[in-house]
């Protein structure tokens, strides 16, 4: 098995580790960018220490995607809230020409792709270490601290680690993913020294993991629950009162511990570079639909006026308030997500036992020894035109069987989105688009949406399946 680990890893090094004629090409035009990005700086008058970090600057990077991340450190006199705007200022003068996508992380930077590679451009202040006055202020020091403890021959085991999550879908710590950030996949190999030992720790996850490379809190293991209650708790080398694994989903997480022991069980390279998806015939799709037992509720609607980060916490703030509405409402959700091309199409979908429920359900009241509270679920029933039957006693208890408001989750969904669901808790920029138009749809309605988008396609074809690609030869 060992053996098999090993040929599988050369097999990917050789893959993602970048050669001589690429490396060049990066560092040309990263430098390029830096200097670019700084006489723009001068020229609009915005003092800036500009410099290359991250997978570029630490030399961890995959040569199949790489990204450059420019970063311009301003004075702290500029106001907060004016930083994005005066960076992006910076940022879109220095790539004019090139495709720019606006993103937003804690304040807004620019990405835009440029001879094919994506490259971000992002303010922050140049501050004293601890001073932090926004996020992304810690990133030069993250910078420095692998580059000055991550021994060369871990590089390797950094590109193997991100390459493996990439392919199980948990790499990236954007909100669309809420996954492992390249900053976490160095630090974990700085703790557990290679791919396959961070593999066999995680694989043996059981309930808290807690790693602390610097020490700080050796002394203080009973304050770190109070300090920190996520799951994974990775304490910043530069930062001791961060979280750096704080952005990780619990399904993320949870993803990346059974894929690790499926991969040590059984290793195979789709762990690395899973199949493509090939989507069901839109004739394929029905007859899954009607045999599947389920019923799959789709709300979709258009275009949201936001940035993608920003789109994404919307969506998925309003995705779980949905799933409470329907829910307290007595429908049984079997599953839910939501999917957006961040462009023209949205949907939220909830996989529901069934889409229509009885018109009565039963309803108990308290113990018959709780005479208070007895006394008032008597008064509140009593005559209330709700009630089909009671109240009764029923095992020592008092009952009642109550009319449901709503029995067809279409209609629910329908009447509490009409006015864009403020009240159902959908976030405000989706609330404004479902004022003017959704759709509700059930099962194979939703087959003429999957024919005209082929990535949706793709994406329900993946949530029929329910399997992980790394599964499916388990």
């Amino acid at each position: 098995m060992q053996r098999k680990i090993a040929d599988i890893c050369a097999t990917v090094l050789e893959r993602v580790t970048p050669d001589r004629k690429k490396r060049a090409e990066i560092e040309i035009l990263a430098r390029k960018l830096e200097k670019k990005v700084s006489d723009v700086s001068k020229a609009l008058g915005v003092d800036a220490v500009v410099r290359v970090e991250g997978s570029v600057a630490k030399d961890t990077w995959l040569s199949e995607e790489p990204d450059i991340d420019v970063f311009m450190r301003v004075p702290a006199t500029i106001p907060r809230k004016s930083l994005g705007e005066v960076c992006l200022k910076v940022a879109r003068k220095a790539t004019e020409g090139a495709e720019q996508i606006e993103r937003f992380a804690e304040h807004p930077y620019l990405e835009a792709i440029i001879d094919g590679v994506r490259v971000n451009i992002v303010p922050c202040y140049n501050v004293k270490r601890g001073e932090w006055l926004s996020a992304t202020d810690r990133t030069p020091y993250h910078t420095d601290y692998v580059k000055k403890h991550l021994k060369a021959s871990m590089h390797a085991e950094v590109r193997l680690l991100k390459k493996f999550m990439t392919g199980i879908g948990v790499y990236g710590a954007e909100i669309k993913v809420g996954g492992f950030s390249g900053y976490l996949c160095e630090l974990l190999i700085l703790h557990y020294k290679s791919f396959v030992e961070t593999l066999k720790a995680f694989a043996k996850y059981k309930q808290r993991k807690v790693i602390d490379i610097e020490g700080y809190c050796r002394e203080r293991e009973n304050e770190l629950q109070l300090l920190f209650i996520e799951p994974l708790v990775i304490i910043d080398p530069v930062d001791k009162g961060r979280n750096v694994a704080s952005a990780v989903q619990p399904q993320k997480l949870y993803t990346f511990i059974a894929a690790a022991r499926a991969f040590l069980e059984n290793p195979r390279l789709t762990f690395f570079y899973p199949p493509k998806t090939t989507a069901l015939t839109v004739k394929e799709l029905k007859r899954e639909l009607q045999q599947r037992g389920s019923a799959i509720v789709f709300v979709t609607f258009g275009n949201v006026n936001a940035v993608p980060d920003v789109l994404w916490g919307q969506l998925y703030k309003s995705q779980r308030s949905l799933h409470k509405l329907i829910e307290l409402s007595d429908f049984k959700i079997l599953r839910d997500t939501t999917w957006s091309d961040e462009k023209n199409l949205n949907v939220f979908l909830f996989e529901l036992e069934s889409y229509r429920i009885a018109p009565v359900k039963k309803h108990l009241g308290p113990p018959l020894e709780r005479e208070r509270e007895c006394k008032d679920f008597l008064e509140k029933y009593i005559h209330n035109a709700d009630v089909v039957s009671g109240p009764y006693v029923a095992d020592g208890r008092l009952a009642v069987q109550l009319k449901r408001r709503y029995t067809d989750v279409c209609e629910l969904l329908k009447e509490k989105l009409k006015d864009g669901g403020r009240n159902a808790g959908v976030a405000e920029k989706i609330s404004q688009v479902l004022k003017n138009n959704f759709n509700v749809l059930v099962n194979e309605e939703i087959a003429e949406v999957y024919a005209n988008n082929s990535k949706f396609a793709e994406f329900l074809t993946e949530f029929l399946s329910g399997k992980p690609k790394w599964l499916e030869a388990t």
